[in-house]
């Protein structure tokens, strides 16, 4: 029998060190920066810089690489918070009909007065109640729906 991990089994994270830090903080800001230029900006080698990327990516804690849209100029110039409350141990199953909704940026589970907090961006108001009033209230665990309309919101991850 192998000594190493059974498959499918979940290792525990391995500790990231000041260059792994230092190459997160360079991607999160230039997803497209080229390694050439991670290796001299971390002060490693090309192939060093490489394998911490792949080591990264292997190991999860680089999800991906995409590009930051800017919502109003893509024409979703409306954009919410949307909490729910939901019927008890039904966030499964609310999730990934919420993950189907257009517009749909980001799902949290959530502990407070209620369960969910979902992001959504929309071309318009029209579009956001007809997605609130008609998709998200016909979602049978959905007990409940408050609507928070963002005036404005500024994004905190590095610039590039």
């Amino acid at each position: 029998m192998a000594d190493g991990p059974q498959a499918g089994a979940v290792l525990p994270p391995r500790p990231l060190d000041a260059i792994d830090q230092d190459i997160l903080k360079i991607l999160q800001a230039d997803g497209r920066a080229s390694i050439r230029s991670v290796a001299e900006r971390v002060h490693v080698s090309r192939a060093n810089a490489y394998a911490r990327i792949n080591r990264l990516v292997e190991d999860g804690v680089i999800r991906g690489f995409s590009a930051r849209v800017d919502h109003e100029r893509a024409g979703h110039s409306t954009s919410a918070y949307i909490t729910l409350k939901i019927v008890q141990n039904t966030w499964r199953t609310v999730r990934e009909q919420l993950r189907q909704l257009p517009g749909a940026s980001h799902i949290a589970l959530v502990g407070g007065d209620f369960d969910v907090l979902l992001l959504v961006h929309t071309p318009d108001n029209r579009a956001l109640r007809e997605l609130v009033l008609t998709r998200l209230q016909a979602i049978p665990e959905v007990l409940s729906t408050r609507t928070l309309l963002v005036f404005e919101e500024e994004d905190l991850e590095p610039d590039g």
